[in-house]
């Protein structure tokens, strides 16, 4: 959910239950002068917003629940073929990832970030990007193939010609209210859509992807990619595959245990859309937006799958949904996790800190990105700041790890 949209009237209402008591109308605004995308918001929800709801309606209705719907990546028909995966680190021998997040509205600002991280991404050698969620604001794709994809991930994106490891954000999975989450199974549009885009990388909702890819030996390096939405939705999930303790969730985290202990990766990545911990606006899982109740707004069950099964095992959190700027210091809360924040790719907070969870940096005004830097002796995160006026980034802040969390951690054979 946006800084500049609704937040629930009360927790885990039904969508239903939202029109009925606060309404989903989103405020009138313009697109600022030099804007791609030209056309002006209207007062209320937008035409699009509401069709696109009805289908996504009719479509849950007619629904088997409770009946499994894996979505996986089709095969890929002929055309122009994937930027491959990197199978080696870049010259200063590093594996060097370009994180963004909140990006999808193919507005000015977004272009702004695209432009400045291009530059850092040529002088960084970007080998691999990482796209946090809320890919096409304001809920998601119409279908596989909707324009959307090129005016709000390709044409921005052009430039920056490496795979992009994506996740589902809230706006991606929503249906008459924008950024509910209520409706997650459109998000397996975004995984259909990877089978025709050289860039778009999401083999399923949740994956894992290691590098250097094809190895043989022990990875460098391993992302894990989470589909956070059905325990972290503002509505209730009314399919009983998508519930917060649903077939989909259980077996989400089974995957995940199940791939984090086998994971023989030096450093570990866990990719979300929804923080752990987070100072800014939305707060925290288990209380985001105030909410201290119910099984969905609040995101207490986020809260568990991080605490029971992520933290001390994963070197770093990546979330977005806060659109902010935040490297938090890992505690023994987190048991040596790191919580990362990067939401501003196209969206900005509202300048404040709301919460004291300790940071080695965090901003709350300006767009931005980071770069995450991986070899065997560290793991470096780099913090941009960019000026939407002249598209430039500014290094504003770089942390330095070089113990892995995980017990044991062995330097792959071969590795710097």
């Amino acid at each position: 959910m946006c800084d500049d949209e609704l937040i629930p009237p009360r927790a885990d209402l039904t969508e239903d239950q939202w029109l009925r008591t606060a309404g989903p109308g989103l405020p009138g605004t313009t697109a600022p002068a030099g804007t791609p995308d030209t056309t002006a918001a209207a007062h209320g929800v937008h035409r699009r917003t509401l069709l696109g709801g009805a289908v996504a309606g009719a479509a849950l209705a007619a629904l088997p629940f409770g009946a499994p719907r894996p979505a996986v990546a089709a095969a890929r028909a002929a055309g122009p073929a994937r930027f491959p995966l990197p199978s080696a680190p870049g010259p200063s021998g590093e594996y060097a990832v370009l994180v963004t997040g909140d990006a999808g509205t193919g507005k000015a600002e977004q272009y702004a970030v695209t432009a400045a991280a291009k530059e850092v991404c040529r002088a960084e050698h970007i080998g691999l990007a990482v796209g946090l969620g809320d890919n096409l604001y304001e809920n998601g794709p119409e279908s596989d193939d909707d324009a959307e994809f090129e005016e709000k991930f390709e044409r921005p994106n052009t430039g920056i010609d490496v795979p992009w490891l994506m996740v589902l954000g809230n706006h991606d999975c929503s249906g008459l209210v924008p950024g509910s989450g209520g409706d997650p199974a459109r998000g397996d549009r975004e995984v259909a859509y990877a089978a025709t885009s050289r860039r778009w990388y999401m083999p399923g909702r949740y994956y894992n992807v290691a590098l250097p890819a094809g190895a043989q030996g022990d990875p460098l390096v391993e992302f894990f990619a989470l589909d956070t939405n059905p325990v972290a939705s503002y509505v209730v999930q009314l399919d009983p595959h998508y519930r917060w303790n649903g077939p989909y969730m259980r077996e989400q985290r089974r995957w995940l245990d199940a791939a984090l202990r086998a994971s023989r990766a030096r450093w570990k990545v866990v990719l979300g859309h929804h923080p752990y911990l987070n100072n800014g606006k939305h707060g925290s899982a288990g209380s985001y937006d105030g909410f201290t109740t119910g099984h969905y707004t609040s995101g207490v069950h986020l809260r568990e799958l991080y605490e029971e099964v992520v933290c001390g095992r994963a070197d770093v959190i990546m979330s977005g949904h806060d659109h902010t700027l935040q490297i938090l210091e890992p505690t023994d809360r987190t048991r040596g996790t790191r919580q990362l924040v990067c939401g501003a790719a196209s969206k900005t907070g509202d300048g404040t800190a709301h919460f004291t969870h300790p940071a080695a940096w965090q901003d709350f005004a300006r767009h931005g990105f980071m770069v995450l830097k991986v070899s065997a002796g560290a793991m470096t995160v780099d913090a941009y700041t960019v000026d939407v006026a002249t598209g430039k980034a500014r290094l504003a802040h770089r942390t330095r790890t070089t113990r892995p969390v995980a017990a044991g951690a062995r330097v792959p054979a071969g590795a710097r």
